[in-house]
């Protein structure tokens, strides 16, 4: 499947949850959305944003900097057309591997899980930092949480990249026929 034939197939597949996406036709419509962010962004500057340059000079050096400010109103409407297909597009990607279309949601729901961890076990911990003693515990059970946190938040989304990377499963399987195999 080639660039055009993927976005429309998407486009047309709007909401659709199930099924299979092949390889082709996810990662073509994950380049679309990505030069869509980026025409939007470049819209986005020309028409709304302004560049801000400032030049702050001390004793001993001159530092410079400049940004582009942006309102994003072009950015924001296409990231809210493109949201649901990109979701439906890497769901139905997930079942062509094999797996649940919730497996594309995983980097979200673990940060998710992540707050929920260093909110609540930050707070058991600082329950515990009461002097003397105590500082040395606060400090080993906040790293004791926020270690795995932080593994956990890296390796998420590569895991889900390396789902959305492989292979289509041969024949049917419980989420549809292989899309290779049946014409669109």
């Amino acid at each position: 499947m080639g660039f055009i034939p993927a976005v429309t197939t998407c486009f047309k597949k709007y909401v659709t949850f199930s099924g299979r996406a092949s390889r082709s036709e996810y990662w073509w419509f994950f380049l679309f959305c990505l030069l869509g962010n980026l025409v939007a962004t470049v819209l986005d500057v020309v028409l709304f944003g302004s560049v801000a340059g400032s030049v702050a000079t001390t004793d001993t050096s001159t530092s410079a900097s400049a940004s582009a400010d942006s309102n994003g109103l072009i950015g924001t409407v296409f990231g809210i057309v493109i949201f649901l297909p990109q979701l439906a597009a890497a769901w139905r990607r997930m079942h062509d591997s094999g797996r649940s279309g919730l497996f594309a949601l995983l980097p979200t729901l673990m940060v998710m899980a992540a707050g929920a961890v260093l909110i609540f076990g930050l707070g058991l911990a600082g329950m515990f930092a009461h002097g003397g003693s105590m500082d040395v515990l606060f400090t080993r059970a906040t790293l004791l949480i926020l270690i795995p946190t932080v593994v956990v938040l890296i390796i998420s989304p590569l895991l889900v990249l390396f789902w959305l990377t492989r292979p289509s499963q041969p024949g049917t399987n419980a989420y549809g026929p292989n899309p290779h195999e049946v014409s669109q």
